[in-house]
């Protein structure tokens, strides 16, 4: 906000126009006597791609004083050259000046970053600070990371960009991968990923493995192969619904996910008719729809940790799968859930919204499924298809004698059972 002192005759304006930058001007404090406050120490941005800009950080600046100043500058160090971009109350000047802030009031000021990518594999610190005429300066810093970017070019057909599995297999590895838009591995192509390896998705984006493609990604508990999405600044490390899923579409067999995190999309995993997928210590969580999805297609699931969707956790609609050792517990609260944790049907949804039946064989061994829902478990079974299913040394919310598991604290995702919790030796087992 600006105002200007009202001045009686055109002379003394011009005199006062003359007046060095800083000087104080009449019923205002002078600048150089004005400590200012500032609602951080360091403005500091979380890891962020290169390229890629950042969401907007604000400061707050305060005027503790008993009297209104006028800040003649506020700038950056590093001016045009900087890679932060500031709005000063409004004001998004590369030189925002005569900046009032009034006695006892403040300013916001917003900040946000591009960072330029240069030939570090490691992260790497940008930083620069916002200068005060007044002679204070708040510092910023902003970590960066270079990695490799898969995306539509102009000259491109299709509605996804070609993964290039030996290319990525052999030398990719030293750098994250950003997915922008769809990707897919096409007909006869393995794309195998290692321990520490790190895919990022821009909003809607996902993987899609054709016939005869396939994943085999093997990380370790140490380093997990990571699937998230690509803004982690502020609130977006946690935000669900970032980006889409996995698909595994018909006759992509031979799929392995082992030791890996999947989190902070709409679908996480989804396997079709046809295809086929092998998933083992992985977690999969924070999804604004469902986390496993099997229409038609076979899932074998082992040690698995899959907490807190908006839909449920896992849905099967015809097909095979197996699960052992897993733990589904959807505490979602960002909203009022939809369903159960886990759905069972022995048909499969059509593009249109119908139904076409497809027989089912779902067998869960030593899991736990539970919530905050009274039963964490739907049968939905039409006639005419097989609708084979059991739960062998369970812990099912819903189900008789079934009492709280005891996870020691899902508000903060630690699904350690406590000491004496009736469901020991079930579930997801910690590494």
């Amino acid at each position: 906000m600006r105002r200007y002192v009202a001045m009686l005759f055109f002379a003394a304006f011009a005199v006062a126009a003359l007046l060095p930058v800083g000087c104080e001007k009449a019923g205002y404090a002078d600048e150089g006597s004005v400590r200012l406050e500032f609602s951080v120490d360091t403005l500091a941005f979380d890891t962020l791609f290169t390229t890629a800009g950042s969401t907007t950080r604000q400061v707050r600046v305060y005027n503790r004083g008993g009297r209104d100043v006028v800040i003649g500058s506020v700038t950056l160090t590093n001016g045009g050259e900087s890679r932060f971009r500031l709005n000063v109350d409004g004001d998004t000047s590369m030189v925002a000046r005569d900046v009032e802030i009034m006695a006892g009031d403040s300013i916001y000021i917003f900040v946000q970053v591009t960072i330029e990518p240069n030939e570090q594999t490691s992260p790497f610190v940008v930083e620069d600070a916002i200068v005060f005429s007044n002679g204070q300066r708040l510092p910023l810093t902003a970590w960066g990371r270079n990695a490799y970017y898969h995306r539509l070019l102009p000259t491109d057909t299709t509605w996804y960009s070609v993964i290039d599995c030996d290319e990525w297999n052999l030398r990719q590895h030293d750098k994250p991968h950003v997915i922008i838009g769809s990707a897919a591995v096409l007909d006869g192509c393995t794309l195998r990923l290692q321990a520490g390896d790190e895919l990022y998705f821009y909003n809607d984006a996902m993987l899609v493995f054709d016939t005869n493609a396939r994943l085999v990604a093997t990380g370790s508990a140490e380093q997990p192969v990571l699937f998230t999405s690509l803004r982690h600044d502020g609130w977006y490390s946690f935000l669900p619904g970032q980006w889409q899923c996995l698909l595994f579409t018909g006759g992509s067999t031979g799929n392995v996910v082992d030791h890996a995190v999947v989190e902070n999309g709409t679908g996480g995993l989804r396997v079709y008719p046809g295809a086929e997928l092998t998933v083992s210590n992985t977690v999969v969580r924070n999804m604004s729809d469902c986390a496993l999805i099997g229409q038609g297609g076979a899932i074998t699931g082992s040690n698995l940790l899959v907490y807190d969707c908006l839909g449920s956790l896992t849905v099967l609609r015809g097909g095979s799968y197996s699960f052992t050792g897993c733990t589904f517990a959807d505490y979602w609260n960002y909203s009022a859930r939809r369903q159960e944790s886990v759905v069972l049907a022995n048909y499969m949804l059509t593009a249109d919204g119908g139904q076409v039946g497809g027989e089912l064989s779902a067998d869960f061994t030593r899991c736990i499924i539970w919530g905050n829902r009274e039963s964490e478990v739907l049968l939905a079974a039409v006639e005419d298809y097989g609708f084979a299913y059991t739960f062998n040394g369970c812990w099912v919310r819903g189900t008789d004698g079934a009492e709280d598991p005891r996870f020691a604290n899902p508000q903060d995702d630690d699904y350690h059972l406590e000491e004496g919790s009736p469901a020991a030796g079930m579930g997801y087992q910690y590494e």
